[in-house]
């Protein structure tokens, strides 16, 4: 090892390569043997042996690794394992798209609560306000999910965006909110952390908007012309707060609408399938036997598509188009954690199957329908 940094020294930049080497050689030499040192601009290969498992040098390497603004793979080229390390480039990340999306979300959602609430903008655009508490209660549902996966991959140490809110002509004027991850999953309880973060947050606060909406009186409204109206199926959990409220019926204050947003979203994002929230927290639970699951979730949802529009002649389209939906976005399964072998302590485990238990209290065979 010492022949090798003296001859890397007789050439130009020494000084740079002794001194990217001495940050984190000690750090290498603990989990692979190095035989030889090649670089090649900025980037360093470090030929040698693992001393663990080769699934396992990322996952030793990685945390000392990012805290020196550098990343790292590992390869197995030619009968050879290669340790390649080089600078981490950093993005500037552009708030002012955040910001955007988050205002042009604002004013969807508020169109689509005035509606909600009986205005007819075409003759009354400056009613638009009307809306608000629906935005309100909306943002706050779905913001608090993505927050909540944000605030966790950062105490991970995991490199993420902020959310970017979708603005969109749906009912509720908005295709939700996502967070980009940059970089590797470092193990399987920050996965499994990230993953449980966003449902149980945004569930907590979709029950309480919901508690907040029934306690409100619903908007007597005549249906504007032309306008598509639609009945929404109440999931267990949606009525087991409306008993606790005192409340009954289908018929919603848009507050109350929106924390059954919330929860519809919550069972969504709890699918056990692909890189869905309960695709992340299946795959740190069981590791790679979850893949038998998540590829199974397609064929059961397409299953009760079919039972919901043939036999309960209802409307169970949205089933079929997550089936098509997962069966395009799974199939490549899930990444691996740098520490896949390490499993989760049974507190985890335990909360990772009341959150199931909570999404599956969220599902309800007919969601909604239109009524004509």
């Amino acid at each position: 090892m010492k022949q090798e940094i003296e001859d890397h020294r007789k050439g130009s930049g020494k000084f740079e390569i002794e001194e990217s080497i001495s940050r984190i050689y000690p750090f290498i030499i603990r989990v692979f043997d190095v035989y030889e040192i090649q670089k090649s601009g900025e980037v360093l290969y470090f030929f040698g042996t693992p001393k663990v498992d080769a699934e396992n040098v990322m996952g030793e390497l990685w945390a000392p690794l990012e805290q020196r603004g550098l990343g790292g793979i590992l390869k197995y080229e030619l009968g050879e394992h290669i340790l390649i390390v080089a600078p981490i480039k950093k993005e500037k990340e552009k708030i002012w798209v955040n910001f955007a999306l988050f205002i042009a979300t604002i004013f969807t959602t508020m169109i689509c609560g005035a509606w909600m609430f009986g205005v007819n903008l075409s003759s009354e655009p400056r009613q638009v306000f009307q809306g608000l508490p629906f935005t309100l209660a909306i943002l706050a549902v779905l913001g608090s999910h993505e927050m909540a996966h944000y605030a966790m991959a950062r105490y991970h140490g995991m490199k993420t965006s902020l959310p970017y809110f979708i603005p969109f002509p749906t009912f509720i004027g908005t295709m939700g909110a996502v967070i980009r991850y940059k970089g590797p999953i470092p193990n399987r309880k920050a996965l499994f952390d990230v993953g449980v973060a966003g449902p149980l947050v945004g569930l907590f606060v979709s029950i309480a908007v919901t508690i907040i909406g029934l306690k409100l009186d619903v908007p007597q409204i005549n249906p504007l012309p032309d306008s598509l109206m639609f009945e929404v199926g109440l999931p267990p959990l949606f009525v087991m707060v409306q008993k606790l409220v005192g409340t009954t019926g289908s018929n919603l204050h848009p507050v109350a609408f929106a924390g059954w947003v919330g929860m519809f979203v919550t069972l969504l994002n709890l699918l056990p399938s692909g890189q869905l929230d309960g695709g992340h927290v299946l795959r740190a639970m069981l590791g790679k036997k979850a893949d038998r699951v998540s590829s199974m979730m397609p064929r059961i949802l397409l299953l009760i598509g079919i039972y919901v529009i043939y036999w309960l002649k209802g409307d169970g389209f949205i089933w079929i188009f997550w089936a098509l939906f997962l069966w395009a976005f799974a199939a490549a399964g899930h990444p691996s954690p740098l520490h896949d072998k390490v499993e989760l302590d049974k507190k985890r485990i335990f909360i990772g199957i009341i959150t199931f238990i909570l999404g599956l209290l969220c599902f309800t065979l007919i969601p909604f329908k239109t009524i004509t």
